[in-house]
């Protein structure tokens, strides 16, 4: 076996650990979350996770198998939500009376945690990385652990301060007239 193609299989098996361990982690906050909306957030990251876990998979049987880099773990890419996205839409109709126990906020700030870690992870081997399709898997992987991260820092700030969310969303100016 190649070395490149050793050391990305063995930068694929510890991401495999670190996405499992996200799943885990999400699937364990969507029983313990008290708030619907959290819920749903914890939902929708445990259901990305499962993509990252069968990408990660399918490239890693292919280069066990010598195929070496292919563009398939593409035919996943899109299916990663725009989670930001989504969940602004969602606070902006529930309004601001929403509500979140400490607990709620605690499970976020540890997903906040782990999604940061997940980006240095990939970011680390993205400088290590030779074949561009290796590249362009490991830039991708960053794109969306970074949109998870936002999302959850997001609903953090919402849940603490729904008011100081809605005013910076909606880009109000307070010019005190």
């Amino acid at each position: 076996m190649a070395q490149g193609t050793e050391t990305s299989m063995k930068m694929l098996a510890a991401a495999l650990e670190k996405e499992e361990q996200g799943r885990d982690f999400y699937a364990a906050a969507v029983s313990k979350c008290g708030n619907d909306l959290g819920k749903q957030m914890f939902r929708m990251l445990m259901a990305d996770e499962g993509i990252h876990i069968k990408r990660i998979k399918d490239i890693y049987a292919a280069l066990q198998g010598g195929v070496g880099w292919t563009d398939q773990w593409k035919v996943h890419k899109g299916e990663v939500e725009d989670l930001r996205k989504l969940f602004a839409e969602r606070i902006e109709k529930l309004g601001p009376k929403v509500t979140a126990n400490a607990g709620d906020i605690e499970a976020l700030e540890i997903g906040i945690e782990m999604e940061q870690g997940a980006i240095k992870f990939y970011e680390d081997h993205l400088e290590k990385a030779a074949d561009p399709l290796e590249r362009e898997f490991i830039s991708a992987m960053v794109g969306e652990e970074r949109g998870h991260y936002t999302a959850l820092k997001d609903l953090t700030h919402f849940f603490k301060s729904p008011d100081t969310w809605f005013i910076e969303k909606e880009h109000h100016v307070l010019d005190g007239a």
